[in-house]
């Protein structure tokens, strides 16, 4: 078996890669019966053809240890491509592996021989985690396109800063809200928090 891949639809996408045939028929079986849809690799350069071919999957299950390229070497690859989440299967539970799991970045880190009741709440975590972070991320893209292009909010949201405490993001949050119980835009209520301080700074300055 070189790559395999499972025709029915599931839930989540999943690539493992692994040099070792019996552990990927039966983490694959595993997972598939979870309701996940699997794809297997079973080498570094198999995997990256794959990705090359294939939509970008929403977890990468990667064996450290392979022989002629090192899985470690697909790291780059997956942070590169729009940072695809990754748990590392590995023979050996030392401090060292640990750290370097934590130093690429890995979602989780499984030791070998990996147990079928132990992998599957292992990747619902890391998919958990991985869309929290797209979510968190996609939000902060959004309210730093909304405050390029807009000056009033952006004095707005110090000022919400400076009154309450908060940072950038809080303070952007807070006002969205307000905005959103109000039924108003947020340009609209960022001109009028603008104004309400010009008049108290003026009244103060009396």
């Amino acid at each position: 078996m070189t790559i395999s891949k499972q025709k029915h639809a599931q839930k989540r996408h999943l690539l493992l890669v692994d040099d070792n045939r019996l552990f990927l028929a039966t983490m694959m079986n595993a997972l598939t019966l979870a309701g996940y849809d699997v794809d297997t690799a079973e080498s570094v350069s198999k995997a990256e053809v794959w990705l090359e071919s294939n939509p970008r999957p929403d977890l990468v299950l990667l064996d450290v240890n392979m022989p002629e390229r090192n899985g470690l070497e697909l790291v780059e690859r997956l942070n590169a491509s729009n940072h695809i989440p990754f748990i590392l299967l590995t023979a050996y539970s030392e401090d060292d592996i640990i750290e370097q799991a934590n130093r690429l970045s890995a979602s989780s880190y499984l030791v070998k021989p990996v147990d079928t009741v132990q992998i599957i709440p292992a990747v619902e975590v890391a998919i958990s985690r991985a869309n929290e972070i797209h979510t968190l991320q996609d939000s902060k893209q959004k309210m730093q396109t909304v405050l390029d292009s807009n000056r009033e909010l952006n004095i707005a949201i110090g000022i919400t800063m400076m009154r309450f405490n908060r940072n950038r993001e809080q303070a952007f949050e807070l006002m969205r809200s307000v905005a959103r119980s109000q039924n108003r835009k947020l340009t609209a209520a960022a001109l009028e928090l603008i104004q309400e301080s010009e008049a108290e700074i003026l009244k103060n300055s009396q």
